[in-house]
């Protein structure tokens, strides 16, 4: 299109904008120390250990059986003994040292680590082992096993916060100066952002601009922490790390109904649970006295996992992984160690063998869920967890079924009813009308369909039930089919008779087409005839009676029972109704016509009892099933057969008098409302165990069927032991919780701590965050690692204070902008000179244009939405009977909800999150990549949602920016960036916007297609080239790399 060729002309030209430095990206090594010198004390765990664990312990640490010449140098009682008359580190004594010798030795055949390992020392390390052993060959405990211990503040100049008296001393070591605050329009974007994940209004900026109160900043802060969008930002973190989806995974990938896990998640946040309780609700929470509806959700940690409903699948191999993907993800979650490293053999780095492990794995290998997850939705244990409210609802509403069903139960007992079936001349027919199910499937019938999941019940929609107040919907990208089958309440065919259904097609997804099938007979079916490029599948089709019935409105189906392949008088033994893709939803399916009474099942009490063929049918009361199986022909007690004839005037026949009726339908909506209350609560999949533990074992070399040496629960010697278990008792999920957040295991408030410092910083002061072993890399402050760490443990694990101190820091506060020549000191900034300045994550790059633009949705939790994306992600990589096979876009308000709630769909996650570094939920997941493609800024400027935004944005701008383009250059500027536009800027924007109203007023199609992008209707705020011209500008302002940037 013109316009946008132009737009990226001027996007190329003008550059609009202030240009910083690039931002602070993550390398893979770490920040630069002083050089090797003889004055230099050498460190084992900060210098020594690093070189160590990179060159050397694969072949001569942990694991006993990969060590090569039985000899060791990851402990000094390994690398200091003398070996036949050999020393390998002698300690003060390079010369005598085996190990300076091989290191420094040019012969191939002597010289360690051996040249094929391509891990040859650099000078420096050479010289920083020389030094170490010369120095004493100190060995320390590695770093992260050390208890915490809080160290003491010290002293500094002029600081606002405990956390810089850490960070000034190392700057002044390295000659850096810090840059001072950012000025107040930043930090309230960059507090905003980095709070709740979106943008501060032009109101909130005004406020804080105008506070010139000692505690304005602070007061800020509290708002955007007290803000329920806060709970959804720092929640969108830890869901990587519970690699949380919405499906299972592997195979059919269908959908998973966790959602409520997520969402309390959020609330946990919010209310600012401690993290001690965070952490024991999820990996315990059922096993605490009573548990509560949130201490259920929250267990649903450990049912994150990928799982498989694959047919061959084995059970105990499936059983193995389950309960090894636990295992591993809990411990880099809470201890940062790579434990599944030790899965097949001890591990090679850090002290953690296969042994300790496996009794890792015991905790989670009696769990009851079941191996493969079926297919279904709602894969066991499965728990609805109603609100304080919905409790009462449900109670209320049972309460009141019992008490209609009394009342019917009684009407019933006394009702006089003469059998049509006795009588000396059979009863002519009777028009009849038989309701399969409306509102409810009926007492004693069975329904099925293909996603082996209940039939969906949508109670109230909003475009209204057809009869009652609750629809049958299907939605599915393929075929599905809901299959209803009447065992209590049995129908039979009647003569003349006809079969009506209601449907009504959802006008933005219309299926291709929909069916009916009675006792697995003759299909009929509406839509449009199959192509080869358009199939059809789910068993074939049968007899095409028409046109697709028009979308958005409810439709009458009615065919003959006999083109249905239905006799007078057969019995209907399932209905089945199906639909061909998109979504639809039916009711009352009902048939009408004539019978006689004498052999209608629903008039006659013996044609049913006779009927039933010596089985009692589903809900049928216990104390009736030996007289109902035994039949009319047996002799019965006179009591005993009138309870069953009550039964069978109360809840199978037709009203045999206006009283039962009456009593019916009371009971009948009785019924429908509880029902309804029942569908208003959330259900969730959460962890149990079984009652009865599984015995864990060793799995030698990792394989399932390859049980070893039999484990008890138990955790790591080199950490702190588990308190005992109760004499008699077995240690369980809640002593191995509690172990993790009790005082003295030493690496849990560290992991956490470092993890709050990334989520703020960019970058954690250990930058491998979820490698806190041998091969991570060591704190940048361990001091102030340890303080926080400690910080946060002592005081109760506030995760709200602890975020607040951050934020509140002068790191924090600081400028990012820095000059060449200081920033070249510590180009990563890892000292913390400057501001951190990195790039918005992906949820916050979608949610930003949205909040600007005034289009996001704030409605929260629920169940994941399906907005804009491009077609054919799904399809090529789903399997026939997946019911996400097919991506069936949302429409209205779901199409601008938080990027928290997208749906994940785990094989093919939305494309505009992947494509900036979200991940696909697999597995844990604590620190993402950042990268950048050019594919990334053609998304920014050309993908509909973001399109959309600038448009709605536009429209923001033309409708509340003011009359003048300088006013509305100033309202852009200030509600994308928190700042108003230099003089420059303004005249380039205006230049700008002259071009593209020029261009748009001479193809006004072109401007009509530009105004009319996304599914939004346009507020017709000015003339379609007008808004075109500013939507243009608003996406370039939406594009720069201020704004998709933290600064």
């Amino acid at each position: 299109m013109q316009p946008l060729t132009t737009f990226l002309l001027v996007l190329g030209l003008y550059g609009v904008g202030k240009t910083d430095p690039p931002g602070d990206a993550p390398a893979p090594r770490p920040i630069t120390r002083t050089g090797p010198t003889r004055d230099r004390t050498v460190e084992f765990n900060r210098d020594v250990r690093p070189i160590l664990a990179d060159a050397c312990f694969a072949c001569h640490g942990f694991d006993a059986k990969a060590r090569k010449g039985k000899l060791r140098l990851d402990t000094p009682d390994g690398a200091l003994a003398e070996r036949n008359g050999t020393v390998p580190i002698k300690p003060g004594d390079p010369k005598h040292s085996e190990v300076w010798a091989r290191v420094t030795s040019t012969d191939a055949d002597l010289q360690m680590p051996p040249p094929a390992a391509n891990k040859k020392l650099t000078a420096a390390q050479r010289e920083t082992l020389r030094l170490w052993i010369e120095q004493g060959a100190a060995y320390q405990k590695h770093w992260s096993f050390e208890e915490v211990t809080q160290p003491g503040v010290p002293w500094a100049g002029a600081t606002r916060n405990p956390i810089d008296r850490f960070l000034v001393a190392r700057l002044a070591a390295a000659g850096l100066k810090p840059t001072g605050d950012a000025p107040r329009e930043t930090l309230v974007r960059r507090v905003a952002l980095a709070l709740t994940g979106l943008p501060p209004t032009v109101a909130e900026v005004d406020e804080f601009l105008a506070d010139h109160s000692p505690n304005a900043y602070e007061k800020m802060v509290e708002r955007y922490l007290d803000s329920p969008r806060y709970g959804e930002e720092m929640a969108r973190h830890w869901l990587d790390v519970a690699r949380y989806a919405d499906t299972h995974g592997l195979h059919l990938d269908n959908e998973r109904q966790m959602w409520a896990y997520r969402d309390w998640v959020v609330r946990a946040f919010n209310e600012n649970l401690p993290f001690d309780k965070f952490t024991v609700w999820q990996l315990a929470g059922d096993l605490l006295e009573n548990p509560t509806p949130d201490q259920l959700a929250a267990t649903g940690f450990n049912r994150c996992n990928v799982t498989t409903g694959e047919g061959g699948s084995i059970d105990a191999e499936w059983l193995y992984r389950n309960a090894v993907d636990r295992t591993s993800t809990t411990v880099q979650a809470w201890l940062g160690l790579t434990a599944g490293c030790a899965v097949c053999h001890d591990h090679k780095f850090d002290p953690l063998s296969a042994k300790e492990f496996y009794s890792l794995y015991a905790f989670f290998y009696s769990s009851a869920d079941p191996p493969l997850d079926g297919n279904v939705s709602t894969h066991g244990p499965f728990v609805k967890l109603p609100t304080p409210d919905q409790k009462h609802a449900l109670e209320v509403a049972a309460a009141a079924e019992t008490d209609a069903r009394a009342h019917l139960e009684r009407a019933a007992a006394a009702a006089e009813y003469a059998d049509p079936a006795d009588a000396p001349a059979p009863p002519e027919r009777r028009a009849v009308t038989d309701v399969l199910f409306d509102d409810t499937f009926p007492l004693g019938s069975t329904a099925r369909n293909t996603t082996r999941n209940a039939a969906q019940w949508v109670t109230d929609p909003a475009f209204g039930a057809r009869s009652g107040r609750r629809v049958l919907k299907q939605a599915n990208s393929f075929f599905h089919e809901d299959s209803f089958q009447p065992k209590l309440r049995p129908v039979v065919a009647p003569s003349n008779g006809t079969f009506e259904v209601w449907v009504r097609t959802d006008p933005h997804a219309p299926p291709r087409a929909v069916a009916v099938q009675l006792s697995g007979a003759k299909k009929v079916w509406w839509g449009a005839e199959p192509t080869a490029a358009n199939p059809y599948g789910g068993g074939g089709l049968g007899t095409r009676r028409g046109a697709l019935p028009a979308p958005g409105q409810w439709a009458r189906l009615s065919v003959p029972t006999g083109d249905l392949g239905l006799k007078e008088g057969q019995a209907v033994t399932s209905l089945a109704l199906q639909e061909y893709g998109g979504i639809a939803y039916w009711d009352a399916p009902a048939f009408t016509g004539e019978l006689a009474p004498s052999t209608d099942p629903l008039a006659s009490f013996k044609v049913w009892w006779t009927g039933l063929g010596g089985k009692a049918p589903p809900d049928l009361p216990p104390e009736l099933k030996a007289v109902a199986e035994g039949g009319p022909q047996k002799k019965h007690a006179a009591p005993d057969v009138a309870k069953l004839r009550a039964f069978y005037l109360a809840f199978v026949a037709r009203p045999v008098s206006d009283e039962l009726a009456v009593r019916q339908l009371a009971w009948e909506r009785a019924r429908t409302e509880h029902h309804a209350a029942a569908d208003a609560v959330p259900g969730t999949m959460v962890f149990k165990d079984l009652a009865v533990p599984r015995d864990a074992f060793v799995m030698l070399r990792g394989q399932y069927d390859k049980p070893g040496e039999k484990v008890q629960p138990g955790v790591p010697a080199v950490l702190p032991p588990l308190r005992p278990a109760r004499p008699g008792a077995r240690l369980t999920r809640l002593d191995l919780a509690e172990w993790l957040i009790s005082p003295e295991n030493p690496l849990t408030a560290r992991v956490a701590a470092n993890r709050l410092w990334q989520q703020f910083f960019g970058v954690g002061l250990v930058r491998t965050s979820s490698d806190f072993g041998s091969q991570g890399e060591p704190p940048s402050h361990p001091e102030l690692l340890d303080w926080l760490a400690a910080e946060y443990r002592d005081t109760g694990w506030d995760t709200k204070r602890l975020v607040k101190l951050l934020v509140m820091s002068d790191a924090f506060r600081r400028d990012s902008r820095q000059a060449p020549a200081e920033r070249a000191k510590d180009p990563e900034n890892r000292l913390l000179c400057r501001g951190p300045r990195f790039r918005l994550d992906a949820e916050q790059l979608r949610d930003n244009a949205l909040f600007v633009s005034g289009l996001m949705s704030t409605r929260v939790g629920g169940r994941g939405v399906n907005p804009y994306q491009p077609p054919n992600i799904w399809e090529p990589i789903g399997y026939g009977d997946s019911n996400t096979r097919y991506y069936l876009q949302d429409h209205g308000e779901a199409l601008y909800r938080r990027s928290l709630y997208v749906f994940i769909k785990r094989t093919a996650p939305a494309p505009f999150l992947t494509n900036f570094d979200a991940t696909n939920r697999e597995q844990l997941c604590a620190v993402r990549d950042r990268t950048n493609t050019p594919l990334q800024a053609l998304q920014l400027m050309n993908d509909v949602q973001h399109f959309e935004a600038a448009r709605a944005l536009a429209e923001r701008v033309l409708a509340e920016g003011g009359a003048t383009t300088e006013q509305r250059v100033a309202f852009l500027y200030r509600t994308v960036l928190a700042r108003k536009p230099e003089a420059d800027e303004v005249r380039i924007v205006a230049a700008a916007l002259a071009k593209q109203r020029a261009l748009f007023e001479a193809d006004p199609a072109a401007a009509r297609k530009v105004v009319r992008a996304g599914e939004s209707k346009p507020r017709g705020v000015a003339p379609d080239p007008e808004t075109a011209a500013w939507t243009m500008i608003a996406n370039l302002v939406l594009n720069l790399d201020e704004t998709v940037t933290r600064n």
